[in-house]
């Protein structure tokens, strides 16, 4: 690793190790506060989960952070990333466990407005559902899970001793269970930021595996978490497992089962492949703020027990951290890319193409969109988002939103469908034959904007009793996207038709 690459993502280190110092109360707290896991027994756990959940589950909500804002300069992605970490440190030496999701959607808004680069309105809800989904999901988890133990508890007639020796038992093995999914759903916070200007090439172990660029990065974030969590993550655990709900042992162990639960359901690729193979709803695969689920689920104690105890007080001031986070993000992001770009002389945007073609109209038309005015444009290029901005406005009938529908669509993003990543998107995403037989017949077939693969894969109809229905229209939003990153050409040199 060169001396500029490192510096480059020491933001992103820094941002994990914000992370692990704020988050450390999330997956141990209880068990610590509780004096049931001595503290460096819970970090050393912790730190080992945390590396194995961010490398081999991280890549799923991975994706949601890009389709909101894809930061593709390493200057623009460490500007971002420095702006969200000391949003986060700030609240952490405030001791408020602060929601590192938010603050990052604060910071990635914050480098679309700088750059005059379109949000993802579709992203941006699906995350912001989960900000209100995920701490009630949790709540009503650990409502149910503590009703159900004290139960148990009671009809098992149990020493007391050995439900003190099952609940410690209980609180490493859930503690491990929530460091691996706070690694999985939270890397994306920590790295995604990395994944669009990935300075590093995949490796490959023999003929059966590699290690992709994307998984160093995110190797490097799981040890930066593991390192907050070890050196400041006991400071936070005081608000969390003291001040907002005493904590007991049993208490404990429910809170950071309902929250790893949550975690899971919101980033596991597996069970959002298993869930759509038996044709049942699927959760978005999105980076959650386990701070939300495990305030939920402490709440969902609380009123277990009929709501004696919550400091009402104490669960006001959380709450007003998760929104200063995000606010504090944005507007440092937003600062900072200036000095960046204007003071130190740093692209914090990499120059993009935009060329205009009939398949692009007719998905912009596809978003209700009047396209007739532009058809003069059609195979036009033009060399910035700028550029292709000022000639759309020159027209004066497109609203700001439906410049920034052409400019997502119209940017060239060249896609080349391939023997690896056929293999690759058809096992991880649970791809139907008829969709992976489509796949192969496109096999080296080169587009240059996604939308001209998703006309090329919907030329296959499935057709049913009562309907027909393209092989595009029958994938999920999560398939759509893994199908793009599968076949993204990782380079900015474009393909030549």
């Amino acid at each position: 690793m060169s001396a500029v690459t490192l510096f480059f993502i020491s933001s992103g280190i820094f941002l994990g190790w914000s992370l692990g110092a704020n988050h450390a109360v999330n997956v141990f707290g209880t068990a610590v506060m509780s004096k049931m896991v001595r503290y460096r027994v819970a970090a050393v756990v912790a730190g080992i989960f945390v590396i194995l959940g961010a490398v081999f589950g991280g890549a799923g909500t991975t994706r949601t952070i890009n389709q909101l804002g894809a930061v593709n300069a390493m200057a623009g992605s460490f500007t971002v990333s420095l702006a969200v970490g000391i949003a986060v440190a700030w609240m952490t030496k405030l001791k408020l466990p602060v929601s590192t999701s938010q603050a990052i959607v604060g910071g990635v808004i914050g480098w679309n407005l700088f750059t005059g680069s379109p949000t993802d309105g579709e992203a941006i809800m699906k995350i912001l559902g989960t900000w209100v989904t995920s701490p009630l999901l949790a709540a009503a988890f650990a409502f149910v899970l503590f009703k159900a133990i004290e139960w148990l508890v009671k009809r098992a007639r149990v020493h007391m001793l050995e439900v003190d020796a099952y609940t410690r038992t209980g609180l490493l093995v859930v503690g491990a269970l929530a460091s691996y999914t706070l690694g999985a759903n939270n890397i994306a916070n920590v790295m995604g930021l990395f994944v669009s200007a990935t300075p590093f090439n995949d490796i490959a172990v023999g003929s059966v595996l590699t290690f992709t660029g994307t998984q160093q990065l995110f190797l490097i974030g799981g040890v930066a978490i593991a390192v907050g969590i070890f050196t400041y993550g006991q400071h936070v655990m005081v608000t969390v497992g003291s001040d907002l709900y005493r904590i007991t042992p049993l208490s404990g162990f429910v809170v950071v089962l309902a929250e790893s639960i949550v975690l899971f359901l919101f980033s596991s690729v597996w069970l959002e492949g298993l869930l759509r193979s038996m044709h049942l709803p699927t959760l978005p695969l999105v980076p959650l703020s386990s701070t939300q689920a495990v305030i939920g689920a402490v709440v969902g104690v609380g009123l277990a027990k009929h709501g004696r105890g919550i400091n009402l007080q104490v669960l006001g001031k959380i709450a007003a951290g998760w929104v200063i986070a995000p606010i504090a993000a944005f507007l440092m992001a937003f600062v900072m890319l200036f000095f960046v770009q204007n003071v130190f002389e740093q692209p914090v945007i990499a120059d993009s193409q935009y060329n205009v073609t009939a398949s692009v109209l007719t998905a912009v038309a596809a978003e209700g969109v009047n396209v007739d005015e532009v058809r003069p444009l059609i195979g036009k290029n033009f060399s910035s988002a700028t550029q292709l901005r000022n000639t759309l406005e020159g027209l004066d009938r497109f609203t700001k939103a439906e410049v920034s529908v052409f400019l997502q669509l119209a940017k060239i993003d060249s896609l080349v469908v391939d023997t690896v990543g056929i293999a690759s998107v058809a096992g991880d995403q649970a791809l139907g034959p008829a969709q992976v037989r489509a796949l192969k017949r496109m096999h080296g077939k080169v587009f240059l904007h996604p939308c001209d693969m998703e006309f090329a894969f919907s030329a296959a109809v499935i057709r049913t009793d009562s309907s027909s229905s393209t092989l595009w229209e029958r994938l999920s939003p999560e398939q759509r996207i893994a199908l793009t990153d599968a076949f993204r050409v990782r380079s900015s040199i474009v393909p030549k038709m």
